[in-house]
């Protein structure tokens, strides 16, 4: 007497379902539900799809597999084996989450959900139920939350931690876009995906929130080395103390800002000694130094040169005398079109 085969009791959340009897006669009755699809699947490979309706089993609703059944003799008069798999066609939602790294090899931990659905059973059934011989919703969540790991981590690694954190929205729809096609692949679409959480070391996560502040890298490095320092001082008793005394305070101190090239030094007018630019009294003789703030430029090169120069210090070009204002009587430069002083054009 011909049997049915049918998926009884399917389960809100159930993916896949194996039919326990792999003894298949021909005449036998195949009821598939709504939103469901039963797969013949025989030595780990799928063969006829068939969708919703009752369907009784015959070599013209089973092409693929009579084809192979063929090669056996006597196939059309006794059962023959063959792996009934029903899947559902509904939207599910799997869970993610695993620790990669960012481009610049920032530890990354992070988790949330997709939603996917079977949209090519017999591709999904020969490359995940047949490949992987998963033949149940518990074993088939596992591979699929190891899969979406897997290749998540590799999309993430090509990003920045700060624009992982500053776009999280933005992350999602790009992880989306590039896991679609790895989930059509083995028969599934990728509906959407969805970041609950995502986070990093306290290193780490104190350098975004300086350098979102306008802190410069090397400003950040120097406080997280003055933040190690400190901790290691205070897992060290005794000498440690002293230690800290002259250790410390340095790393403390924000680097000096580089002096410009015109502000660097001011020679003296009596002794030709190099002195500060903010030094009003000459280091070596003592002698005033306001008069030897100013400088002549040189027409070649636009280097400042001090007072009385004749030579450019830069390029070694002659430096050129000054002439009188007619004006004011104030000393300036030749080749000037205007006197500093007044303003007065000159010829």
């Amino acid at each position: 007497m011909p049997k049915v085969i049918e998926w009884v009791g399917a389960r809100e959340g159930d993916i896949v379902w194996r039919y326990p009897n792999e003894e298949i006669a021909w005449g036998d009755n195949l009821i598939v539900h709504e939103y469901e699809a039963a797969v013949f699947l025989r030595d780990g490979k799928a063969y006829d799809v068939f969708r919703a309706g009752r369907h009784v089993l015959t070599t013209a609703n089973l092409p693929l597999l009579t084809k192979i059944l063929s090669l056996i003799a006597g196939f059309d008069k006794v059962p023959f084996r063959a792996t009934v798999i029903f899947v559902s066609l509904k939207q599910f939602q799997g869970r993610f989450g695993a620790q990669g790294q960012t481009k610049e090899l920032a530890p990354l931990k992070f988790y949330g959900s997709f939603w996917f659905r079977i949209e090519d059973p017999n591709l999904f059934v020969n490359e995940v139920v047949g490949g992987q011989e998963i033949y149940t919703t518990s074993s088939l969540q596992d591979f699929l939350r190891g899969y979406f790991n897997e290749r998540l981590i590799d999309v993430l690694s090509q990003y920045s931690l700060a624009e992982v954190y500053g776009k999280l929205d933005e992350t999602s729809f790009l992880a989306k876009n590039v896991l679609y096609d790895a989930f059509k692949r083995i028969g599934l679409e990728l509906i959407d995906v969805k970041f609950e959480g995502i986070d990093t070391t306290p290193e780490w996560r104190d350098r975004i929130f300086f350098l979102r502040t306008g802190v410069s890298a090397n400003e950040v490095l120097r406080m997280q080395t003055v933040q190690k320092a400190a901790e290691s001082l205070s897992k060290s008793p005794g000498a440690a103390v002293g230690a800290g005394v002259v250790m410390i305070p340095p790393l403390f101190q924000p680097p000096p800002a580089p002096a410009t090239q015109a502000q660097r030094f001011t020679l003296c007018p009596k002794c030709g000694f190099q002195n500060l630019s903010t030094a009003r009294f000459c280091s070596n003789c003592g002698t005033s130094l306001q008069a030897a703030t100013t400088t002549l430029t040189c027409l070649k090169c636009g280097m400042a040169n001090p007072a009385g120069a004749k030579f450019c210090i830069n390029c070694g070009s002659p430096i050129q005398p000054s002439v009188k204002c007619p004006k004011c009587g104030s000393e300036v430069q030749l080749g000037a079109k205007f006197c500093s002083n007044c303003g007065e054009k000159l010829t």
